[in-house]
């Protein structure tokens, strides 16, 4: 048997090591077109900031220990620039001798993952723009920060240009993001990525959301800077710009040599990772995988999923029959303080497939919320009428991993929200609550669907509604919803006869478990009422900047 892999780091290298370790006679050949073949890309940004201090850290081996510890024929600066599937052979340049040569396979495995979107604008090519994608990126963009420069721009406001922003700001670079979305992270809804820009602010991040860069290009200034022209016209100065706008997928390779391409630009491959060619593979970024939630075909650029498909690739290609589930794209990211994590789908993406769902908010403590240090999560659940769990996104400065990690679990178990309600999850108080947050959303999502609980969400309050706000008395001084009628909880038994019954009334507290408990007096005494799931946290994310002072809210008539 004789494999060659095209392409290392996630997805190629996992799946050399693991054809080793199950077949130790056969010859294996990993071809790498850049000086490194196993590297941890997703540190990149952070030895930027000097929070990975050694560089040397970031390699997780190389070519020689991979050699030596698995006798795998690792040949870095070697692009493979052509596969012939008839005669079942590649054709390599090798970047150092600058020569052609052509080598045989039994069975191929492309790991020719992704790169960097790059727009057609003008001056993008000016050596001021830089990518960060490889290690020769980051040191470029270390060698420019080395020179003392004091602005930078970053283009895009994903997962890579937000740890790019946070870290350049550790380097007390000025930085800008620009984005062209309303929102940052595009993976995210847009009121689950409200606390994220807050973030950004609040650690001195300039945000330019809604607007995009035109062009680039040199003026006539002292300091040499690149000038970037927005869509409306306005201009930032920078010393200088990082592009993080997306990635694609590199696909052209499979795509000459006659495989299938998917309607997103990745390889079509089946549950086997094998390509239309029943002797070739392939893994990570460049392909075109499947979405057990969505049942769509999915581009899911992310190293975990690409490890996992190596292996499977691996065992496959040397006889076995393992099938890959496919991706819900579980992610996290940190930005300065706060946590950002998703798996499942979006929002967007459920209207987008017309897939019907149902939502619920909360925003329950990391842990015990007695035991010093406990922070709040914001927690949104996505779920069908069945209960089957669809998606998930959490954000918060504690225990947003466990969570996550959880309800991915879930999801792929094919878990439903009344099996949220009964997970036994660890609980001391340093760690979390006899009723964990994820139990919290699982007994929500429960009552939802059991009509124990009706509730509204925040864009969709009905105009002719009675707002009814059931926090104290000083929660109330900070601010309120518009028209909203004020009567405590503890006093709403009291003042029930005030309440209009021709109405429907919307009660609501500061997360919305006071306005369920209201919610459940008023409908046994015969009033119409819905619950605002997730509270006023929860409305201020849907309007950012449009809670009133105290002095708009409606007084309602005591009469004990």
């Amino acid at each position: 048997m004789k494999l060659i892999v095209v392409g290392g780091v996630a997805g190629g290298a996992s799946a050399a090591a693991r054809a080793r370790r199950l077949d130790e006679a056969a010859q294996i050949i990993l071809f790498e077109r850049g000086e490194y073949v196993s590297f941890a890309n997703c540190g990149l940004p952070y030895h930027i900031g000097n929070v990975i201090v050694d560089k040397d850290d970031l390699f997780i081996l190389t070519p020689d220990t991979f050699n030596k510890r698995t006798n795998i024929d690792v040949r870095i600066c070697h692009e493979v620039v052509s596969v012939d599937a008839d005669r079942k052979s590649v054709k390599v340049f090798d970047l150092r001798k600058k020569r052609y040569f052509e080598e045989k396979y039994d069975k191929l495995i492309l790991s020719t993952g992704s790169s960097p979107f790059r727009p057609n604008l003008p001056g993008l090519d000016d050596p001021l723009v830089m990518v960060l994608w490889t290690i020769n990126d980051m040191d470029r963009i270390i060698a420019r920060i080395n020179k003392g420069i004091k602005s930078a721009v970053v283009m895009g406001g994903g997962f890579i240009g937000l740890e790019v922003a946070e870290n350049l700001q550790k380097r007390d670079v000025e930085t800008t993001v620009v984005e062209m979305l309303p929102q940052v992270m595009p993976n995210f809804d847009f009121e689950m990525a409200e606390s994220i820009s807050g973030c950004l602010k609040k650690n001195n991040i300039r945000l330019v959301l809604n607007n995009a860069v035109t062009k680039l290009e040199r003026k006539d200034n002292k300091n040499g800077q690149i000038v970037l022209t927005l869509q409306d016209n306005t201009e930032l100065s920078a010393d200088l710009v990082i592009m993080s706008v997306g990635v694609r997928p590199n696909s052209k390779l499979a795509e000459h040599a006659g495989m299938k391409i998917g309607n997103r630009g990745g390889i079509v491959v089946d549950k086997r990772l094998e390509t239309s060619n029943p002797d070739i593979y392939a893994v990570g970024d460049v392909i075109e995988t499947y979405s057990p939630v969505l049942n769509t075909p999915v581009q899911i650029p992310l190293a975990g999923p690409a490890n996992k498909q190596g292996r499977i690739a691996a065992e496959n290609a040397l006889g076995g029959s393992i099938e890959y589930g496919g991706a819900i794209g579980t992610s996290i990211c940190k930005v300065f303080d706060l946590s950002v994590a998703t798996a499942g789908a979006n929002e967007k993406t459920l209207k987008e497939a017309n897939i019907d769902y149902c939502k619920i908010y909360c925003h329950p403590f990391s842990h015990a919320s007695y035991y010093p240090g406990a922070k709040p999560l914001s927690i949104k659940l996505l779920f069908n009428t069945a209960g089957m769990i669809l998606g998930c996104q959490i954000t918060g400065e504690d225990g947003v991993d466990k969570r996550i990690d959880v309800i991915a679990t879930a999801i792929r178990s094919k878990l439903s929200v009344y099996d949220l309600e009964e997970l036994e999850l660890a609980y001391a108080p340093p760690y979390g609550s006899a009723k964990d947050p994820v139990n919290f959303a699982g007994f929500i999502a429960a009552n939802v669907l059991k009509q124990d609980s009706q509730i509204v969400h925040a864009d969709k309050i009905p105009e002719d509604a009675f707002l009814l706000d059931i926090r104290d008395d000083d929660e109330v001084e900070i601010g309120v919803i518009p028209g909203s009628c004020h009567i405590p909880l503890g006093k709403l038994r009291s003042c029930i006869e005030t309440l209009p019954k021709d109405k429907m009334i919307v009660t609501f507290c500061k997360i919305g478990l006071r306005g369920y408990l209201a919610e459940r007096i008023l409908r046994q005494k015969g009033f119409s009422v819905k619950n605002l799931s997730g509270g006023i946290i929860t409305w201020n994310a849907f309007h950012p900047k449009k809670q009133v002072p105290l002095d708009s809210c409606i007084p309602c008539n005591d009469k004990r």
